[in-house]
């Protein structure tokens, strides 16, 4: 802890040898992520430094790391706690690739730009050498922007816009001055960030900035809370959340177009329910919990599972029985 109250620490790799140095950054971040690397990189030295400040609610690094894959995985989620969305400030110009699990395609990450994440939700992003920033933040600090901050999975602020340039600016400024500040000027610095994130993302999304983009808002949460409150409906579909609620067909495909559209995002709240109650729920019949989110048959989910989160149930099931429960010497 800093005299100024904000809560510091420092990971470097550089003392360690060669082929711990991955690793080492890998088991600093195993709580939250998977890292994935190939046989080579663990062979290779590995360059990670991080500064990582704790203000308040907020959670902010300073960080610098070659070439890395990581992920979030399904398995990871659903036997941890940490939650809240991540955005991750990227302040180099290399280009990254990511992939959710609501698309299933990959896509590419501007250098410059800022990705945001929920970490309830799978994530695979392939990072190249590069500094970032990433800020952590209660999930409430957005509502006021997205009634279910999920939403903001995966997307992205790209790096020619005004809003971006700024926010990577203030965000750089910050962590480059926090241990000369007053904790209650560096929480109001990092509270004025996060807003200025989310209203660039609300915009980004077309749910803020004109009464048109409150009206789509609205729509958006809407059809949101339908879902999640008829998840257990095998006859919830596209077709009934529009009849249901009698939206427009064509703004609600824009709406939930980065999601792979509605019925891509029912599928995904059914197998994220799931794959939680299978943890949860050991001793439940599988395919019980499948019925349970709305899947009309016990193929049905376990085709949809894998294709996803490329397990089955059972093998989600016993991986984690595994983890819970590790072989003694």
């Amino acid at each position: 802890m800093r005299a100024n109250g904000i809560a510091y620490n420092r990971f470097d790799v550089a003392g360690l040898p060669l082929q711990q140095q991955l690793l080492a950054y890998w088991e600093q971040l195993g709580h939250v992520i998977e890292v994935v690397p190939s046989h080579e990189q663990l062979r290779q030295p590995f360059i990670c430094i991080n500064d990582r400040y704790d203000i308040g609610e907020f959670r902010m690094s300073d960080t610098y790391t070659d070439d890395v894959v990581i992920e979030r995985t399904i398995a990871r989620i659903s036997r941890d706690a940490a939650r809240g969305i991540g955005f991750t400030i990227f302040l180099d110009g290399v280009n990254h690739s990511a992939m959710t699990h609501a698309t299933k395609r990959e896509y590419t990450v501007l250098g410059g730009s800022v990705f945001a994440t929920d970490l309830d939700q799978p994530i695979r992003l392939a990072r190249h050498a590069c500094r970032y920033i990433t800020l952590v933040v209660p999930r409430n600090q957005l509502e006021h922007v997205f009634d279910d901050p999920g939403a903001i999975h995966g997307r992205m602020l790209e790096p020619d816009k005004h809003g971006t340039r700024l926010i990577v600016q203030r965000a750089r400024t910050l962590v480059e001055n926090f241990r000369y500040m007053l904790f209650e000027d560096a929480h109001r610095g990092v509270t004025d960030l996060v807003q200025l994130i989310a209203a660039a993302f609300g915009e980004e999304a077309g749910l803020s900035g004109s009464k048109r983009a409150i009206s789509r808002a609205l729509m958006f949460e809407s059809a949101r809370r339908h879902v999640r409150a008829n998840l257990h409906e095998s006859g919830l579909s596209p077709e009934s959340v529009i009849e249901s609620l009698g939206l427009p067909r064509s703004t609600i495909y824009r709406l939930f177009e980065h999601e792979g559209g509605l019925g891509a995002y029912i599928r995904h709240l059914r197998l994220r329910a799931a794959a939680d109650d299978l943890v949860r729920f050991p001793k439940v019949p599988i395919k019980d919990i499948g019925y349970s989110v709305g899947f009309k048959s016990a193929s049905d989910f376990a085709r949809a599972f894998r294709r996803t989160y490329e397990m089955t149930p059972q093998e989600m099931r016993l991986n984690d029985y595994r983890y819970r429960h590790p072989e003694q010497p």
